[in-house]
């Protein structure tokens, strides 16, 4: 009877191990959403972007959750959906969200002007979204919407994070030079809240509208541009990088420039090296045979917290991540030497945002002594307080 006993223990294991070695393998289908931006206005791109700028890290990161996702039954799976026109689009993706009945996970990587409507379909349709490329703080201040989170860096937090750094520099004197563009505009609005927030005072401030070729007037176009009794800092607001690389060595007064050249904050950049993002780098650089940049990292970080959602809640529906997702037993490893979580009250997720120049890294904000009753890194763009939309679910 013992042997008999022991026997049957033993076909008992090995029977549990057959049945959990051959389990269903949980799938998790992530839809990457792709609008091909216009093309820059600038009159020769020195350096031409990547193909797969984005896409590269939501694909690294797919490939990292399914070395871990073997072990735990899971296989990752990224759909892309590209298209030239907001409306072509559209049609894709009603047509990719038809498909399957269970709401999953959008990865959304367009233009600002078409973020509006793209989005719209996605939370109409149940689905997460996943904000990978647009800035706008109005998503994050008074047009959040339930079931959208954002990994990309709103732009409140990068002229809040450079804010920090001018300050305990003493630079509190700007001379504030912005583009014309929607997005310029936007930025140079949130670098005029954060100079209020923080108590530096831009003492002037322009529009730049010149049509000329920089390459050959700079020396003689920006000295007489920037002429002013006295700043600390040159501020630039050019996010299509038509005149902003020109100002540098340039301006009328031997002045640091920052903002969208010079000193520049960001959420992700090449120099970064510690807490093990050498890895990272490495690993990107080695698959894609270039830097990663803030984008790839965007999207990289997007894919990586719902995988951890997924590990945790056994769940791929959208509802349970999402829940999961701005709970307080949410935290990413993300080589930034903190656990990153999300906003409750906006979605936005909290990082250290790195301010660096082409070559290297000059600080990772927010400074110590920025305090906040929870956590510093909401100093970093809007507070709970200043959101006057509703994330309620």
């Amino acid at each position: 009877m013992r042997f008999i006993a022991t026997t049957t223990t033993s076909l008992c294991w090995l029977f549990l191990l057959q049945k959990s070695a051959f389990a269903a393998v949980q799938n998790i289908d992530i839809l990457y959403v792709k609008l091909h931006a216009e093309i820059s206005a600038e009159p020769l791109l020195l350096k031409q972007p990547a193909d797969n700028k984005t896409l590269a890290g939501a694909k690294l990161a797919i490939e990292d959750s399914n070395t871990t996702g073997r072990f735990l039954k899971q296989h990752y799976q990224l759909n892309v959906v590209v298209d030239d026109t907001t409306n072509g689009l559209i049609d894709q993706l009603t047509a990719a969200l038809a498909v399957d009945d269970t709401p999953g996970v959008v990865l959304i990587d367009v233009p600002e002007s078409a973020f509006s409507a793209i989005s719209k379909v996605v939370l109409n349709s149940g689905a997460l979204v996943m904000n990978i490329s647009s800035r706008e703080d109005a998503l994050r201040q008074s047009q959040c919407a339930e079931k959208m989170l954002h990994t990309v860096p709103s732009r409140a937090m990068l002229a809040d994070a450079m804010t920090q750094y001018l300050m305990s520099r003493r630079w509190r004197e700007w001379f504030l030079v912005s583009g014309n563009s929607d997005g310029d505009k936007a930025f140079a609005n949130a670098l005029q809240r954060s100079a209020k927030r923080f108590g530096a005072k831009i003492v002037e401030q322009k529009q730049w509208s010149f049509d000329s070729d920089l390459r050959r007037v700079a020396q003689k176009e920006i000295p007489l541009f920037t002429q002013h009794d006295d700043y600390d800092v040159v501020v630039v607001a050019d996010e299509q990088h038509l005149f902003d690389k020109y100002f540098p060595g340039n301006t009328w007064l031997p002045r640091p420039v920052v903002g969208t050249e010079g000193l520049v904050p960001t959420g992700w950049h090449w120099t970064l090296e510690q807490w093990g993002a050498t890895q990272l780098q490495n690993r990107f650089y080695s698959q894609f045979a270039r830097e990663m940049t803030e984008s790839d990292y965007a999207a990289w970080l997007a894919v990586r917290a719902i995988s951890e959602a997924v590990t945790r809640t056994k769940s791929t529906a959208s509802d349970v991540l999402y829940d999961y997702l701005l709970s307080d037993s949410f935290e990413l490893a993300a080589f930034k030497g903190r656990k990153l979580s999300f906003r409750a009250w906006n979605g936005q997720l909290r990082q250290p945002i790195p301010l660096v120049h082409p070559n290297g890294l000059t600080a990772l904000l927010p400074l110590e002594g920025y305090m906040h009753p929870v956590t510093d890194l909401d100093t970093l763009g809007y507070d709970k307080p200043e959101v006057r939309c509703n994330m309620a679910k």
